[in-house]
């Protein structure tokens, strides 16, 4: 699996020699790939307007190109704020409180974002194809898919080690933009055109995994929450800045905590782990029918359902395996 920015093909059309023989070094003789393009064909065509666009069928005779339009910005970030707006509404009837949910479109753009990493991982796993992965940046969506397609098909991703691993790889060094992406929370009134819950919404897809394998992966709901909570507000440095130029030159290293290292530590590292854990060396396909697709309740919901009753019987069934 590869993945890049959009090519600069621009309203010229222009040809990269390099990019062609690149690719084309990946690929066998007679071999094809797939290059999944998470915009629409026609953002990919407007993008040539302003120096983008996409790589022309006679130049890579090789790649057949999809396009799996996910959203990236002010469109996710309403949809994000609109589902916290309805989640903090107590006065809401069962009839008002659907309708809202469906109108703020989240479980939807986890859908899309499920199925096109799925996409990834069959073109890679039933087809033992190579796959190429972009957007625009390819700091965005690029990395969404990307990430959540090796949790699909990598065990050791599934691992408490293993993502963190993928994290520092797929979002940090890759260069997420976190501090432009998670400005401000789902509350704020400011409505800032740099801003998206990409982070989230691969979270979100993360804790759906979780939930349809609750056996395959090593760590549980709380290291999602944690990882939620300091990608919008931390006293670690691990998600500062927009990308490792940036933490270079803040010496943000230097002079600040990591959080991998704080959840590494012994105590802390037990209260993340999935009891009911057990190596599962298959590829994990998830289901993304309307009725297998849920609402995240233990973040959109967590300051107004008790949690009480759910982390007494997680208490109880870290007992039960310590004790066998």
């Amino acid at each position: 699996m590869l993945r890049s920015s959009q090519p600069l093909t621009g309203p010229n059309r222009r040809r990269c020699r390099e990019d062609e023989t690149l690719l084309g070094t990946i690929l066998d003789e007679g071999e094809r790939g797939f290059i999944i393009d998470t915009r629409s064909a026609q953002a990919a065509k407007q993008a040539r307007m302003t120096g983008g666009g996409t790589e022309p069928k006679s130049s890579y005779p090789q790649w057949r190109r999809l396009h799996r339009p996910l959203e990236r910005g002010r469109p996710l970030q309403e949809s994000f704020a609109k589902l916290v707006e309805a989640c903090s509404d107590p006065s809401l009837s069962m009839d008002r409180w659907l309708g809202r949910l469906e109108s703020s479109r989240w479980l939807s753009h986890v859908k899309a974002a499920l199925s096109t990493a799925c996409l990834a991982a069959q073109c890679m796993d039933r087809e033992e194809a190579k796959v190429l992965v972009h957007g625009a940046e390819g700091t965005d969506t690029t990395l969404l898919v990307t990430a959540l397609a090796q949790v699909i098909l990598d065990p050791s991703c599934r691992t408490l080690a293993g993502f963190q691993g993928l994290l520092e790889r797929e979002w940090i060094q890759a260069g997420h933009p976190f501090h432009l992406r998670c400005a401000r929370s789902a509350y704020s009134h400011a409505r800032l055109k740099q801003e998206a819950p990409l982070f989230l919404l691969f979270l979100d897809c993360v804790w759906q995994l979780s939930r349809q394998f609750p056996f395959s992966l090593e760590f549980g709901e709380q290291l999602l929450l944690s990882l939620f909570d300091n990608a919008y507000a931390s006293a670690y440095g691990t998600f500062l800045c927009n990308n490792e130029k940036e933490r270079s030159l803040c010496k943000v290293k230097e002079s600040t905590h990591s959080l991998w290292a704080w959840l590494d530590r012994p105590e802390e590292r037990q209260k993340l782990l999935n009891p009911l854990y057990s190596h599962n060396a298959l590829v994990i396909w998830p289901s993304v029918e309307p009725q297998s697709i849920q609402l995240w309740q233990g973040l959109f919901l967590r300051w107004i359902r008790p949690s009480q009753h759910l982390d007494e019987a997680w208490a109880e069934i870290q007992r039960l395996v310590q004790e066998n």
